[in-house]
């Protein structure tokens, strides 16, 4: 499906964006493994190249301009050139505290990685998207789709994602780039276990927010990122595709 074709994944070091990386790479594409954890980002790697894939490892803070530039020069460098960005990386902040006990510092935390972190990805990838045409998703939430308790920074940082994928999207869409973002509700993932399985009340609430009976899983999501960036989303950009199991309607 991405035979020769070279993709960007950040946060590729767990969950949804470490089971992007495998199977990109499982579906012929060389893949860059950006994340801060270098341990994990190399164990991704080392996954890929085992099995026969091409994969490098280029530790990358998101919501540092510097290393998200840098994160782009080393693709091109080793790679020659880049087709498909799914930008990941997200920290979710403090669920369940309300808008005035929310601490500042994690607001900020939360907005520096979750949404400018999109946007200098975005930034950097473009240029090089422009020499070849390509795509880029943006994972967003369900958070980012309606209000609820994930934590006020959470929120504003994801509909924000939503907004400045449909942007984007606009000012590219003549221009060969296809930029879409995906809206999962609860995955099981590392991130899901610290809001909300450390506690039986928690967890039965995780699950009773999805109508089809239970919390999605990452392959779940992985699946909807490669068929947007793949020829057969070919006529798709803009949107912001929840995979929800039934929690947005």
């Amino acid at each position: 499906m991405f035979d020769s074709k070279v993709v960007i994944v950040t946060g590729g070091s767990a969950g949804i964006g470490k089971e992007a990386a495998l199977a990109f790479a499982k579906h012929g594409a060389k893949v860059v493994v950006a994340s801060r954890r270098t341990t994990e980002g190399e164990e991704t790697v080392h996954n890929i190249n085992i099995k026969g894939g091409e994969a490098i490892f280029v530790k990358t803070d998101v919501a540092n301009a510097d290393e998200v530039q840098k994160m782009v020069r080393n693709t091109i460098r080793h790679y020659g050139q880049l087709n498909m960005a799914f930008n990941n990386a997200g920290i979710e902040g403090t669920p369940f505290v309300n808008a005035q006990d929310y601490d500042l510092e994690v607001w900020n935390k939360v907005l520096d990685i979750n949404l400018k972190g999109v946007w200098l990805c975005m930034k950097y990838q473009i240029p090089e998207l422009l020499k070849n045409s390509g795509a880029i998703v943006n994972n967003a939430s369900g958070a980012g789709l309606r209000g609820g308790l994930a934590g006020a920074a959470y929120h504003a940082s994801k509909h924000g994602v939503v907004g400045v994928t449909r942007s984007a999207a606009l000012e590219y869409a003549d221009k060969g780039i296809r930029i879409n973002a995906v809206c999962p509700a609860v995955i099981q993932t590392s991130m899901a276990e610290r809001a909300f399985f450390h506690d039986n009340k928690l967890t039965k609430l995780a699950i009773e927010m999805h109508p089809i009976g239970r919390i999605g899983k990452p392959n779940e999501v992985v699946d909807a990122v490669l068929w947007l960036c793949s020829e057969k989303a070919s006529f798709i950009t803009g949107h912001a595709l929840p995979i929800d199991g039934g929690a947005l309607i």
